[in-house]
């Protein structure tokens, strides 16, 4: 009986002194917005979780926008903002996937972040780098495949239900 005592004792023991997995989650968003009612449709990241290497807490989104919503948007590139969503807009927005990301993909995507951040000049560009160029950016750190069709580039939700489509791997379902 001793024995047995010793080695469940020794089995609890492993099961205590064994860390919790850590892992970060990176989970695609889309707005659905409205251009009357004063958010405009728009795509972003949520990062959730724990770093592997240093235990550090992660609860961080992102997203990518011109500064001001004038119509200059439509005229070129403008001067652009990182957005980072408040807990109160990320209950209203459709979730399309998550992927679990390494230390490495997550500090590349924050990288990313700050290089889209600290561009120079006029970086936003309603059709050539707006918020859905950011997240596709971001997605193909993580391997997905990622296309830009021109009717989708002004549609969050749809190009989302798009690389949803082409990453079936991922066993996410189209968002109606």
């Amino acid at each position: 009986m001793g024995r047995i005592l010793r080695l469940i004792l020794a089995a609890l023991a492993l099961v205590w002194t064994v860390p919790a997995a850590a892992d970060v989650q990176l989970s695609f968003h889309s707005f659905n917005g409205s251009v009357l009612f004063g958010r405009y449709p728009h795509t972003f990241i949520v990062l959730d979780g724990t770093l592997e290497a240093s235990g550090k807490v992660i609860k961080e989104n992102y997203g990518f926008s011109a500064k001001r919503a004038t119509p200059a948007v439509l005229q070129g590139p403008v001067k652009h903002t990182i957005l980072v969503e408040k807990d109160k807009w990320l209950t209203k927005t459709n979730r399309h996937f998550t992927v679990s990301l390494s230390d490495d993909q997550y500090h590349r995507i924050k990288a990313l972040v700050e290089e889209w951040r600290n561009a120079p000049g006029k970086f936003y560009d309603l059709d050539t780098r707006n918020c859905i160029h950011f997240v596709g950016e971001i997605a193909k750190i993580v391997g997905l495949k990622v296309t830009y069709p021109q009717k989708m580039l002004r549609r969050p939700k749809k190009w989302l239900n798009h690389i949803t489509t082409m990453n079936p791997h991922l066993g996410a379902k189209v968002i109606k």
